[in-house]
């Protein structure tokens, strides 16, 4: 089995095409491009960042005593706009190539036969026409904007001067407030949104792919019956997490700076949001299960009336002597076919409905919670960190 057999499969693409991309050609013909990335990237920065900083710069709250957070001093803007919007840009390349070979691979693998091959075909063929609709992207759009209509300025700074306004924190919005909440973070919020559409719609592939008739083997020591590979694909995704959890801290980071807040007592949103992202991200492989279920309970049958079948024969011939018969399992019925045989079942035994594993569930958490340690290590004491630190080493 090769990818050869399906040209459908080899231009597999959730994240390229769509409306957006046909419109904005001259920025990026092709999002796995990493030239045409890097160019997008750039001019996003350009448009959602640098107009702020102009903009606040001409105000006289780009830096300075004027108000109690300036510009270049807040680090939530800073951190959504110069970090997390490149990295759902950039992320594109890398999260396209790594859902283009788990397509592939179930090719390869023969876990689509030949018969199942038009099946899986037209779930791929679905999906994408899907993904090119362009009421997604316009409902995503409407709902980038729509919060304008209860608020305009960051969720934790109520109350405080800041750049976003002509005075205090309930002020009018100044020029570059006005950009942060029409232009920037409508801008933001759409790539965020669009994650979750491509996320969707790589949910919907792997359902209607479960359901061609795959050639699962329960046996398979990936414990997933040969779709170990998928807990890949979420993996991919750990740079948006890492980009989400860089946004929250960097707001909590905003009110323990200039709110008096803590770490402790902003410590709730932060677990949330690990716990969230990482839920968030193994959900999709819940629509598998009921395949993975149905394919472990027959084996569960299958293998243990092998293993009885071949324990009698094994006890008759090496406990008591006996003429076995000529019924053969595993070349012969001795204790070596015998500690194979009890492995496979074992291993039918230890097989998950959820086809994840602990390194993906480790790299997620640690995407998330990278960004909180980073705030950690800022707003502690250099002094507490050194004691904590002799305090480990004894």
């Amino acid at each position: 089995m090769t990818e050869d057999r399906s040209p459908l499969a080899e231009r597999f693409s959730i994240v390229g095409g769509g409306p957006i991309p046909r419109l904005l050609a001259v920025l990026g013909r092709a999002a796995d491009e990493h030239p045409r990335l890097v160019r997008r990237t750039l001019i996003a920065v350009l448009v959602t960042w640098l107009p702020m900083l102009v903009l606040s710069a001409l105000r006289g709250t780009a830096y300075g005593p004027r108000v109690t957070i300036p510009f270049v001093r807040d680090f939530a803007v800073n951190v959504r706009f110069l970090v997390a919007v490149p990295i759902l840009i950039l992320a594109e390349s890398g999260i396209a190539k790594t859902w283009r070979t788990i397509a592939l691979h179930f090719l390869r693998s023969g876990l689509v036969t030949e018969k199942g091959l038009p099946s899986f075909e037209a779930a791929i063929e679905r999906t994408m026409r899907l993904r090119d609709r362009i009421l997604p992207e316009v409902l995503l759009a409407i709902t980038a904007f729509s919060p304008l209509i209860f608020y305009r300025s960051e969720p934790l700074l109520g109350g405080v001067s800041t750049w976003h306004t002509d005075g205090t924190g309930s002020g009018a919005l100044s020029p570059a407030g006005w950009w942060f909440a029409l232009v920037s973070t409508p801008f933001f919020r759409f790539l965020l949104l669009r994650w979750f559409w491509r996320l969707s719609l790589w949910t919907l592939f792997l359902w209607r792919t479960s359901r061609t008739g795959l050639h699962l083997v329960a046996s398979h020591t990936d414990l997933a019956a040969g779709l170990g590979i998928l807990s890949e694909g979420q993996k991919a995704f750990s740079p948006i997490v890492f980009a989400g959890g860089a946004v929250v801290a960097a707001s909590v980071g905003n009110s323990i700076a200039y709110q008096g807040a803590t770490l402790a007592s902003m410590k709730v949103p932060m677990i949330a949001y690990g716990v969230l992202a990482v839920v968030l991200l193994i959900a999709p492989l819940l629509v598998v299960a009921p395949v993975l279920l149905d394919v472990k309970k027959k084996a569960l049958f299958e293998y243990g009336a092998l293993v009885t079948l071949h324990d009698q024969l094994f006890e008759t011939r090496w406990l008591r002597g006996e003429k076995a018969g000529e019924q053969v399992i595993l070349g012969s019925n001795d204790a070596s076919s015998l500690n194979d045989l009890g492995a496979g079942y074992t291993v039918v035994r230890q097989m998950t409905f959820i086809p994840i594993n602990r390194q993906t569930l480790i790299t997620l958490a640690l995407a998330a919670a990278l960004p909180m340690g980073v705030l950690a290590l800022f707003v502690t004491p250099a002094e507490q960190l050194l004691r904590m630190v002799m305090k480990m080493l004894g």
